[in-house]
């Protein structure tokens, strides 16, 4: 019997699933990415879920794409696939209507840094490091670049993929990569605690919260407060808004329907 490439567990809301293949530093192989993809689909139409945690076995976080597979590969579209699976993935988090937390505990590096950019959330051990070392090996990070580049600055971003060198988790804090660096033994409860946090609020609120933020930030200025005053018509008008407000006015707690 094999153990799963990837745990899924459902408690209190919090999905929280963890890439197992320790033995291979938690490579994104197609299998493992597949798994990904399938989980966050699932996850997508479940109303029970409100929050999602990404995280890993063993002492790695994720090492990046399996390269021993990607060099068992034949042909360009077979290469082409496996990037096109991975963006989908990437782009998988960002549209899903539930936050997603990346709760990191080891080394984030390539496509596993890519991962880390692409959650709405990032927590991680002061132990963990992070890099986009592709250049080291004659192929830069193009695909990690799309993710980082908009999780940093553009001149720490550029400082990672041209480098190939590891940031430390205080360095990853301060460009804006991470949310918070914490002390090993402390990583699960933060991350547990903005988890449950974020799970008591509205999951209709967080959701159409969630859609605007990316969407806006695609936006020029004035576009973007025009999407950004439609978006809050709508959620104005919304039941758990309508809850909310009157939830506050009689100093109650608010008793959310989701919609």
């Amino acid at each position: 019997m094999f153990a799963p490439i990837l745990l899924h567990h459902v408690e209190d809301g919090v999905a929280t699933l963890t890439l197992n293949r320790p033995e291979a530093r938690n490579a994104l192989s197609v299998a493992l990415m597949t798994e990904l993809e399938r989980a966050l689909t699932a996850i997508s139409t479940d109303r029970s879920v409100k929050v999602v945690v990404l995280a890993a076995s063993g002492p790695v976080f994720c090492s990046g794409h399996d390269l021993k597979e990607m060099r068992g590969l034949d042909g360009r579209d077979a290469v082409a696939s496996v990037f096109t699976l991975c963006s989908r993935v990437m782009t998988g988090i960002v549209r899903l209507p539930q936050p997603v937390i990346a709760r990191v505990h080891g080394m984030a590096t390539a496509a596993g840094c890519q991962l880390v950019a692409s959650c709405d959330l990032a927590y991680a051990s002061v132990e963990a490091r992070f890099a986009t070392p592709g250049v080291n090996i004659g192929l830069f990070c193009s695909t990690p670049m799309v993710a980082l580049s908009r999780a940093v600055g553009r001149k720490q971003a550029m400082e990672m993929l041209l480098s190939g060198q590891p940031i430390d988790a205080a360095t990853a804090e301060g460009w804006g990569l991470i949310n918070r660096a914490v002390a090993p033994e402390r990583l699960e409860a933060e991350v547990a605690a903005m988890a449950a946090l974020i799970a008591a609020k509205s999951s209709y609120t967080v959701k159409v919260g969630k859609q605007a933020f990316y969407r806006q930030l695609e936006l020029g200025l004035d576009d973007a407060y025009a999407h950004a005053a439609e978006v809050m018509t709508t959620n104005m008008l919304a039941r758990d808004a309508a809850e909310g407000i009157d939830a506050f006015l009689a100093k109650r707690p608010p008793r959310w329907q989701g919609c």
